[in-house]
């Protein structure tokens, strides 16, 4: 059996729920899962030590605030990402991408000036708070209704999200195995050689991609010209790295060149957005059989929410965590975008587990995760432990800097630990959209 040691500590993340405990959960099973595979593939005859120490979770679970780029501190919240009171509640909305922001701002009525603040306040205002969540999302914004967690049990959604597992997990076909390389063991990087197809924005795919490139994985980042990303997130979540632009209609050669020789693809996009562009995981099975997919939502690709947006703060809210962490009459959040970042390092360790399993008996393999489904987890399934009584006295010991394209970076380095594996990333992150669009 595979030892795991831990370190608890003091005052790491804590919340009314217990965000440390599936912090630590989330981390433990990735870096197990990536010390299995690595083991296997050095053909070492056991399994490295995995070490969890919540003070390194704790500062990676807020990396996007540790991060310095040339000692300027990142823009996290955009003013119109925030809660609101309505006429019988709140909402909150999302609001960090200019054209998030333009439909917001739409379907309030509200112009795009420096008033726009004090006027979607007035607006919304006026609105009960559901009235808020449905126009705004008719509009294609982002807004959703302060729930307590029976009236989410209740929803449509909710019941929906309760009847799937944490972690959905698939085989597609019967595609033949593709044995995995042998690998050193010094340092053991268990993805080594393998080409992930990154196709996610924000925090929890970009956060899967960027341990997956930790642990020896060729990755590349693609986005779309007409959609570049927010520098400071890019950059927290670009570590190990590449990233380019490509237009999936006008590009596509160049996409589909990618697509025949890549390992994994990892998509972050609502369910069904990039089905059009052939890319259900299905049709890449079809096109890359052995394949191994990996699918992140924010409320699942069912229910009468499966095809709506959504952001980490905005899952706290309907699903009554926001309720639990402050209270109806003053919602709260948690101390971290821990939705985000948890369901990224449980979608790293499924592909780690579907990678080892296809080796094994063959199959192109989906693994699939939701936020939402992550927010139950937290909120009904997890018992929480003794903190110990070793203190968190800050993020210095995890904390790391480098020069980069960008400039002097600061960043939180990664929890994901085990005897012999890697300490830090290969390489720091470039400049959204600047590397070719090729395997290295």
């Amino acid at each position: 059996m595979t030892d795991i040691t831990y370190v608890a500590r003091q005052n790491a993340l804590e919340g009314r729920l217990p965000v440390r405990e599936l912090a630590r959960a989330c981390v433990g099973a990735c870096a197990l899962a990536a010390a299995e595979l690595g083991a296997r593939r050095a053909g070492l005859a056991e399994v490295p030590v995995v070490r969890v120490d919540d003070g390194a979770v704790a500062t990676a679970f807020v990396s996007e605030r540790h991060l310095l780029v040339g000692g300027r501190a990142p823009v996290t919240f955009a003013p119109l990402s925030r809660f609101w009171r309505t006429a019988d509640g709140w909402v909150r909305t999302h609001a960090n991408y200019p054209h998030h922001r333009a439909r917001l701002l739409a379907a309030l009525g509200v112009p795009e000036d420096e008033r726009a603040v004090t006027a979607a306040e007035a607006a919304l205002a006026e609105l009960s708070a559901l009235e808020a969540e449905e126009a705004v999302y008719a509009a294609g914004g982002l807004a959703v209704a302060l729930r307590t967690p029976e009236e989410w049990a209740a929803h449509e959604q909710g019941a929906a999200v309760a009847g799937r597992p944490l972690v959905e997990r698939e085989r597609l076909d019967s595609a033949r195995a593709r044995a995995l390389p042998p690998i050193d063991a010094a340092p053991l990087l268990p993805a080594a050689g393998l080409r992930v197809l990154d196709l996610t924005r924000v925090i929890a795919g970009p956060v899967a991609t960027r341990t997956l490139a930790l642990l020896g994985a060729d990755v590349l980042r693609v986005d779309a010209p007409r959609l570049p990303e927010l520098p400071d997130q890019h950059a927290d979540t670009g570590f190990g790295k590449r990233s380019t632009a490509l237009d999936l209609v006008t590009d596509r050669r160049a996409f589909e060149e990618l697509l025949a020789q890549a390992d994994v693809v990892v998509t972050g996009y609502r369910p069904g957005a990039l089905d059009r562009f052939g890319l259900s995981a299905q049709a890449l099975a079809e096109r890359r059989p052995g394949v191994v997919v990996a699918q992140l939502s924010a409320w699942g690709a069912y229910g009468p929410w499966g095809g709506r947006r959504g952001f980490d703060s905005l899952v706290q809210v309907a699903t009554g965590i926001a309720a639990i962490e402050g209270s109806v009459a003053e919602p709260g959040a948690l101390p971290a975008q821990a939705l985000d970042h948890g369901t990224g390092y449980l979608l790293a360790a499924a592909v780690l587990r579907a990678l080892a399993e296809q080796s094994c008996e063959g199959g192109s393999r989906v693994v699939r995760l939701a936020l939402a489904r992550t927010a139950r987890w937290l909120v009904n399934g997890i018992e929480s432990e003794d903190a110990g009584h070793t203190p968190y006295d800050g993020p210095g010991p995890w904390l790391a800097e480098t020069d980069s394209r960008l400039g002097r970076l600061r960043y939180a380095l990664s929890p994901v630990s085990f005897e012999g594996g890697p300490a830090d990333w290969a390489r720091p992150p470039g400049p959204w959209g600047s590397d070719a669009p090729r395997w290295n």
